[in-house]
C-alpha cells in the first residue's frame, strides 16, 4: 500500500503525512499542484516542508495555464462574482489540482489519495467528487475530516514529533491561488467581525501608496492580453495585476454564502487581479453590448 497526499505545506496537509505513515505503515508521497500564488522560493519551502514531515518523495506540477483554460477565462468573460462580491478565488483550483494529483497517483501506482480538507466548506466536495470520478478504484482519504481533528490537535500532534508549526498557520487557514487568496479564522465564524490587518496577505490599506496607479488592460474576445500596450499571456497578466493590486491593497473582501453542504459559510479573501479584470471587463461590455444583451448575459453569468 502507498498513499499520495495533495500537499500545500500548510498545517492540514503537513499533519496528513506523518499521521498516514504511522496509521497505515506505508510509503507516503506528496504532490503540489501549482495553480498560482507561489514564488519560486515558496515552492522550494514546500518541498523542504514535505521532507521535514517525512514524505518519501515530493512532486511539483505547474497547472496555471490549465487553470486559466478550464476555468478562469470563463469567470472573466462572465464577470463572475458570487453574491456580487466573491470571485471564487480557489474553488476552481481544487478541480484542476485533483485532476493532476490523480494523474500523478496513476503514474506512481498508489492505492490511495489523501487531502487535508476538514468537514466544513466546499473544498472537500470538490476533491472527493473529482478524485472519486477520475481515480476509479483509487481510495480517497480525508484524515482530518474522518477523525474530527481541529487545528489545535493537529498542531500538537506535529509539535510532539518535533515538527515546528507557525503560529499564524494555527490561527488561520490560508489558501493561495492565481485568482486570489482566501483566509479563514475565528473571525469568519461570526457575522460581525473582519480578520485583523495582520492576517491579510497584502500590507495595510494605510500603507498603500497615496498616488493612484493608472493602467490600461487590453482584451481580445474577453481574454486579457496586454498591460499598458505590452502583450502578455493571460496568466502573466493576472500575475502582474496581482502584484500591482497587492501593493495598493486592492481586492479585499468578506463573503457569506451557501455551501454545497447546505450550511452558510463565511470567508475573507483578497483577489487583486480578479477585482481589476472583472471591473474592467464589465465596463468594456457596457460599451459593446446592448441593454438587453447585458440583461441576458448577467442572468447566464449568475449560474
Amino acid at each position: 500500500m502507498s498513499i499520495i497526499v495533495a500537499f500545500s505545506g500548510g498545517l492540514d496537509t503537513s499533519f496528513c503525512v506523518p499521521f498516514l505513515k504511522e496509521t497505515h505503515d506505508c510509503e507516503v508521497f506528496t504532490v503540489t499542484v501549482n495553480t498560482g500564488g507561489f514564488s519560486d522560493q515558496e515552492l522550494l519551502d514546500i518541498e523542504s516542508r514535505s521532507k521535514e514531515v517525512g514524505a518519501d518523495a515530493h512532486y511539483q506540477i505547474d497547472a496555471k495555464e490549465q487553470l486559466f483554460d478550464l476555468a478562469l477565462q470563463y469567470m472573466i468573460k462572465g464577470n463572475v462574482l458570487r453574491g456580487g462580491v466573491y470571485p471564487l478565488c480557489v474553488g476552481p483550483d481544487r478541480v484542476v489540482q485533483a485532476m493532476e494529483v490523480v494523474r500523478q497517483a496513476k503514474q506512481l501506482g498508489v492505492s490511495s489519495i489523501a487531502h487535508g480538507s476538514t468537514g466544513a466548506g466546499n473544498d472537500q466536495i470538490r476533491f472527493d467528487v473529482a478524485m472519486g470520478v477520475l481515480g476509479n478504484d483509487i481510495d480517497v482519504l480525508a484524515p482530518i475530516r474522518e477523525h474530527g481533528f481541529n487545528r489545535a490537535q493537529t498542531t500538537t500532534y506535529l509539535q510532539e514529533r518535533g515538527i515546528q508549526v507557525d503560529k499564524k498557520t494555527t490561527e488561520y487557514s490560508i489558501n493561495v491561488g492565481l485568482w486570489g487568496t482566501t483566509i479563514g479564522g475565528k473571525e469568519t465564524l461570526t457575522t460581525d467581525r473582519s480578520i485583523p490587518d495582520t492576517a491579510w496577505p497584502s500590507p495595510s490599506v494605510t500603507m498603500a501608496p497615496e498616488e493612484p496607479l493608472e493602467i490600461t488592460i487590453g482584451f481580445e474576445k474577453g481574454i486579457p492580453c496586454s498591460i499598458n500596450g505590452t502583450t502578455h499571456s493571460p496568466v502573466d497578466v493576472i500575475e502582474q495585476l496581482n502584484v500591482l493590486g497587492f501593493e495598493h491593497a486592492v481586492g479585499r473582501g468578506m463573503h457569506v454564502g451557501d455551501t454545497i453542504l447546505g450550511i452558510k459559510g463565511r470567508v475573507a479573501f483578497q483577489a487583486p487581479a480578479a477585482a481589476i479584470l472583472i471591473a474592467g471587463h464589465r465596463e468594456l461590455e457596457k460599451i459593446i453590448l446592448s441593454r438587453w444583451q447585458q440583461v441576458q448575459k448577467n442572468q447566464l453569468s449568475d449560474f
